[in-house]
């Protein structure tokens, strides 16, 4: 601050805002921060200067106000809408950051500049915390929006067939109620910021233009305040956490290899939540590389240089491209080079279930045996996607645990021999050795936590490996001596082989600490599943939801997470006698009310 501003304003003054600014970041969460440090440089842009010499305030830019919307079920779309609310504010737009569960959609009709960052899941479904709004926004109550211009960063995975789906529909809905698209869609594959970046920029010299920032002295750079000092590791910059143990602890007999995988987080100053994942950056196998170097007939020691780097190509097969994953871009490249008319007719519209079964069931040795294609080093590495991380869900507590991270991990393989395949990350865990080091991240999960009133009940749903979050739920609570009742429904194949971590939920069990209801598939005739377990005790379970209990559910979101999602709604309007509309208004509303979480995958 310059001597003449600093005479202005009295030590005193000084010491009170510095005060007040130390107060309110320890309060208020990160998201809100965002949105702050956003409003002040804009109130900042409106204000006079305090010294005398008022006549430059005239040239000062002239800020709007924008809204910021974001749906995400990992933490892609947040983060990348936290981003562009930071750098909105750093032009001199006041920002409102929302989530979209936390938006008031009244407020719609009265927006006038908006930005969506939105993620589709699985088979073109909205993240859950996106849910209430996508409903609203396609129904007929939604407002006409004559006055609204918009712009929508849309987040997917393009080894799904119904990529950036819902992003396309709200830019689409928005477009029909009258809106005005301020830039084109962006759609951005797992390597978000290939396309995410540019976008970024594009949407925020608009933003510039518009304020009349371009033409006078730039704002400071906004930097959010923080209630704690961040960890110098992230997605980025992962911390190299060593090996405390790799165990099997699914039977010799089970058709699923699973482990539980103890890591070190010491020294790494990252902290985690119950609820929270932890972020892993896998090496694909070198004989799956290998192989792909044997299908392509291409040389593994090639130097390929892509986007300023220059890597060997084994290199680049094995530490930064996908290889377990299909997408329908690759398949469209493999069906020109080849000239594949089987393949380019998979690529109709008419051909959606065939494509996405290629797509769910094929790697790319699959590809390359059914479908053989000339290729040189350096446009394989541009057509293959670069390696993301995987998460997976944290199995412990911290203050049980201290400086450890706990995982359980299923090994991913189908197939023997020449003809196996495998997860990437899975196979990459499954064969870590003790004294190893793994690349980590911690991705936090704000949707997926404990009630903050520890004598709420909660109820915990979570087959095969989702029942990882409940080992650090049930963990945390014993140490806090939480009053509020649990109960825990696991499934399985086998109770014999395939009942993970047995000894410390029948331990809780019989301490009364932990009410438990299993269901072992194959362990009779007919096929039990842990939705006919909730069945059987709906009216209990409906006794615990309307007393107050918050419900969770892990696991797979295509098939179990659905199951249950429609077991709830039954047990509504059986044991509530509510009608088949009221019952998904009683779940909307516990979703609303952060009392119905989901960390499905």
């Amino acid at each position: 601050m310059s001597a003449a501003r600093s005479a202005l304003l009295p030590d005193t003054a000084l010491s009170d805002t510095r005060a007040l600014a130390e107060q309110l970041s320890a309060q208020l969460s990160p998201s809100a921060l965002q949105w702050l440090s956003g409003y002040l440089a804009g109130a900042a842009a409106h204000k006079r200067p305090l010294d005398a010499d008022s006549s430059a305030s005239d040239s000062l830019p002239v800020t709007s106000t924008a809204t910021v919307l974001y749906g995400s079920q990992t933490g892609n779309a947040k983060r990348a809408a936290e981003q562009l609310a930071q750098r909105l504010g750093a032009e001199g737009v006041a920002v409102n950051l929302h989530r979209t569960d936390a938006y008031p959609v009244r407020q719609l009709k009265q927006e006038t500049q908006l930005y969506v960052v939105i993620s589709t899941q699985g088979e073109g479904e909205p993240p859950d915390d996106a849910r209430a709004f996508m409903d609203f926004l396609m129904s007929r109550r939604a407002p006409k929006l004559p006055e609204l211009r918009y712009a929508v960063l849309a987040l997917g995975d393009s080894s799904y067939p119904d990529f950036c789906v819902i992003g396309r529909r709200i830019d689409a809905r928005l477009s029909e109620l009258g809106a005005t698209a301020m830039h084109p869609r962006g759609e951005a594959d797992v390597d978000i910021e290939t396309v995410a970046e540019p976008w970024l920029d594009a949407v925020l010299a608009q933003a510039r233009q518009q304020t009349g920032a371009a033409q006078t002295t730039p704002l400071a750079s906004v930097t959010p305040l923080r209630t704690a000092t961040p960890s110098r590791h992230s997605r980025e910059r992962p911390f190299a956490a060593e090996v405390l143990g790799n165990q099997r602890i699914s039977g010799r007999d089970s058709l699923s290899e699973v482990r539980h995988i103890e890591l070190s987080l010491e020294g790494s100053g990252l902290a985690y939540a119950p609820g929270d994942a932890i972020g892993v950056w896998p090496r694909q196998s070198p004989a799956l590389v290998e192989a792909v170097l044997q299908g392509t007939g291409l040389d593994g020691d090639t130097q390929v240089e892509h986007k300023g780097e220059r890597l060997a190509l084994a290199d680049w097969l094995g530490q930064r491209r996908e290889l377990t994953r299909l997408t329908r871009p690759l398949l469209a490249a493999q069906a020109e080079r080849g000239d594949h008319a089987a393949l380019k007719q998979m690529l109709g519209p008419d051909q959606r279930d065939a494509l996405a079964r290629t797509l769910d069931e094929w790697q790319l040795l699959d590809l390359l045996q059914h479908h053989p294609a000339e290729w040189d080093a350096p446009a394989l590495v541009a057509a293959l996607r670069p390696l993301a991380p995987r998460m997976y869900s944290i199995a412990s507590s911290p203050l049980m645990h201290e400086d450890e991270a706990h995982l359980t991990v299923a090994h991913l393989q189908r197939g023997h021999g020449a003809a196996a395949r495998w997860g990437v990350a899975s196979r990459f865990l499954s064969q870590v050795e003790e004294g190893a080091q793994v690349p980590v991240f911690i991705e936090s999960n704000e949707r997926f936590r404990l009630p903050a009133d520890d004598g709420r009940d909660i109820i915990m749903i979570g087959p095969g490996t989702g029942v990882a979050p409940f080992r650090a739920f049930v963990q945390q609570r014993q140490l806090t001596a939480a009053r509020g009742r649990q109960w825990l429904f696991f499934g399985h194949r086998h109770r014999r082989d395939d009942f993970l971590y047995q000894n410390e939920w029948l331990a809780a069990h019989q301490a009364g600490a932990l009410k438990l209801d299993v269901a072992f598939s194959r362990d009779q005739t007919d096929k039990l599943y842990v939705q006919q377990r909730m069945s059987e005790h709906g009216a209990a379970l409906y006794d615990w939801i309307e007393n107050g209990a918050h419900v969770y559910v892990c696991g797979d979101a295509l098939r179990m997470a659905r199951d249950v999602h429609a077991t709830l709604l039954a047990i509504a309007q059986r044991h509530g006698s509510k009608s088949t509309e009221d019952a998904h208004a009683w779940l909307d509303a516990l979703a609303a009310d952060g009392r119905y979480a989901r960390d499905v995958y």
